[in-house]
């Protein structure tokens, strides 16, 4: 039995899910993958795998096992790129997802800087508002707002955003404006589908006390800028971060309200999914994002 290489089909098993897909992703048969797992546990004399017609789960020596064996396959990994000449060279393809306003309007310029100072490396990008399974769906890292997405992800924190409560002037007309964060719910207030909290808005008074108000309203959707355009055209007030509120506030079409108050300010975390993935790619390009956002806080 070849130690090595049953031990990354071991964790390649549990990283995908299924045998078939770490199959997919070694370029191996799955009898194969199933007979380098099926040596590793008789050689350690322990089953690592709960196995169903349905899905796979760790044992408990399982769940150790695949912790240091990740560890492992990391050490080496790194070991092999100090060693070589060419493996700090940014290199492949670097699968990313994003936010979808962020995407385009953040990071857009930032990925095409990038891709032009590393010539071998090719961006995918995939924009989503939805938090997306990077191992299962085959990505090297995300871009994301707030919520992580998942304990077992590896995070860097590069930057932060603002929250803005706004509303057309239109609609003030129409409805008054807000001098407390109670009186929101007299008003048509837009909700965003991948909220941590939907229904709830927190702010903050200058004295430092906490007001958590609950709101709702006739519009809700699952994008940040479909909600900005609602505002835009008088459906109702709207909470969302500055990069999608600022150009409709700079032009006049949504005005700031509850200016006494402060919202939380949100984190903005690349993430992925454990340092074996920190290949030279990925490294370069999680640097390269937290110098340059760095220079915007």
């Amino acid at each position: 039995m070849d130690r090595l290489q049953a031990i990354s089909a071991f964790v390649a098993v549990v990283e995908n899910g299924s045998f078939a897909r770490a199959a997919s992703r070694l370029d191996q048969s799955v009898s194969a993958v199933s007979r380098q797992v099926a040596d590793l546990e008789r050689h350690l004399d322990a089953r690592l795998l709960n196995r169903t017609t349905r899905r796979l789960s760790l044992t408990e020596p399982g769940r150790a096992f695949h912790e240091r064996a990740v560890q492992l396959l990391a050490d080496l990994e790194e070991a092999e790129q100090g060693a070589s000449a060419g493996g700090m060279t940014p290199r492949g393809t670097l699968k990313l997802t994003a936010p979808i306003t962020y995407g385009t309007r953040v990071l857009a310029p930032l990925i095409a800087a990038f891709a032009a100072r590393h010539e071998q490396v090719r961006v995918d990008v995939d924009l989503s508002d939805r938090v997306i399974d990077l191992v299962d769906e085959g990505f090297d890292l995300a871009v994301r707002i707030g919520d992580i997405g998942s304990p077992h992800l590896v995070a860097r924190r590069i930057g932060t955003t603002s929250l803005v409560c706004c509303a057309s002037p239109a609609y003030l007309d129409r409805r008054g404006t807000p001098r407390t964060p109670d009186e929101l719910a007299r008003h048509d207030c837009l909700t965003y589908e991948y909220a941590a909290a939907r229904h709830q808005w927190r702010f903050a008074a200058a004295d430092g006390s906490e007001r958590i108000v609950r709101i709702g309203g006739p519009l809700h959707a699952n994008n940040g800028r479909m909600l900005a355009a609602l505002a835009v055209e008088g459906a109702g007030v709207v909470c969302e971060p500055d990069f999608i509120l600022g150009p409709d506030i700079a032009r006049g079409a949504l005005v700031p309200i509850l200016a006494d108050w402060k919202l939380p300010a949100i984190a903005v975390h690349v993430a992925y999914p454990s340092r074996r993935h920190l290949s030279a790619k990925v490294r370069a390009f999680v640097d390269y994002l937290a110098e340059r956002l760095a220079a915007w806080q």
